[in-house]
């Protein structure tokens, strides 16, 4: 029987992973558990770890070469996560580790967020609900309604996407940017980013980090949106200039702002701007719902299984170099085209 790390803190186990996928693995596998509230440091990984062929890893979960040297029974590091920014892929392949990443499975968990974060900045109802828990009773000021108003989009992925159908039964105008052309679509127009910036009344940025995309959300882009406008991040926060941003706020350019997502650690949103009063901020859990936690956790079981009974599984980075996999009895000639399936 395999031998497979989980490495979710104690206290994000339930939440992140879940029962129902240890039970799953424990079907199959002899399952090992991080006994701490907190991420390990590698070292610490490497001692826990010590001899396990499989790790099934925490979103938070670097992995460094030092972690792949040192543990040289491990075949396969299995990220419970969408993002393997942080792993040392290169690394991995030198050392025959296969990576694995999951599928996004919190589209629709997203996609709520930011039409609720829209709501919520069109109507102000946290703002209202504060006051009153604070007991001052709020003047009412008058709102916005979604039907009717331009959505600006930022990327058009599955987040994206799934977001612009729901934006569209709220009747919204929708304007899309991204680098590759979509199918015409009624009450959907695809633009440039200053075009787009410059018409929606809410933009939602929904675009991969890379480097072509870190700091997109600059003090040029912020000062060509309309004024009174809405920006809304549910990607990552190193798409956003948030000094930029912050004097948008302040300087009253933009109408207001939600964050689930930002540069503090674990992409938290920043204090300096989740403190702002026009900014409604979330501790990024966009995607932090039951559906999507097991989507992600019991994606990672059934890869793990298909390693198990010698199959490639789907998520599978770097197949062809994944050398120690031959000792499960996984052979990798004529894989070379199978990377990131």
């Amino acid at each position: 029987m395999k031998t497979v790390f989980v490495s979710h803190p104690t206290d994000k186990l339930r939440h992140y992973f879940g029962n129902q996928a240890i039970t799953a693995l424990q079907a199959f596998a002899e399952v090992r558990l991080n006994t701490e509230a907190r991420e390990l440091s590698t070292p610490e990984l490497i001692a826990a770890a010590h001899g396990c062929d499989a790790l099934i890893a925490y979103r938070q979960t670097p992995g460094p070469e030092a972690l792949f040297a040192g543990l040289p029974a491990l075949a396969a590091f299995i990220r419970c996560a969408v993002d393997i920014s942080t792993i040392d892929v290169p690394a991995a392949s030198r050392h025959g580790v296969l990576i694995t990443q999951a599928s996004a499975g919190f589209m629709p968990a997203v996609s709520e967020w930011a039409i609720g974060a829209m709501v919520d900045l069109a109507r102000g109802t946290s703002r209202y609900a504060a006051a009153y828990h604070r007991g001052q009773p709020p003047a009412p000021v008058m709102g916005r309604e979604l039907r009717g108003s331009v959505l600006g989009v930022i990327g058009y992925g599955q987040i994206g996407r799934y977001l612009c159908e729901l934006a569209q039964a709220f009747g919204m105008r929708i304007l899309v940017t991204t680098p590759g052309k979509i199918p015409a679509q009624p009450a959907l127009r695809q633009v440039p980013l200053p075009q787009l910036l410059a018409e929606a009344d809410f933009v939602v940025c929904v675009a991969p980090a890379n480097a072509e995309t870190e700091n997109m959300m600059n003090a040029q882009a912020f000062a060509a949106m309309k004024p009174d406008a809405y920006f809304i991040n549910a990607s990552r926060g190193e798409l956003v200039d948030e000094p930029a941003l912050l004097h948008a706020l302040e300087s009253g350019h933009l109408g207001g702002c939600a964050l689930d997502v930002g540069r503090a650690p674990d992409q938290m949103p920043v204090l300096g701007l989740a403190r702002h009063p026009n900014v409604i901020a979330t501790p990024h859990i966009g995607g932090l719902t039951l559906a999507a936690t097991e989507h992600q956790a019991l994606e990672t079981v059934e890869q793990l299984r298909a390693l198990v009974q010698g199959r490639l599984p789907d998520g599978a980075v770097n197949a062809a170099r994944a050398t120690r996999l031959q000792r499960w009895g996984i052979h990798l000639t004529g894989l070379e085209n199978a990377e990131a399936r």
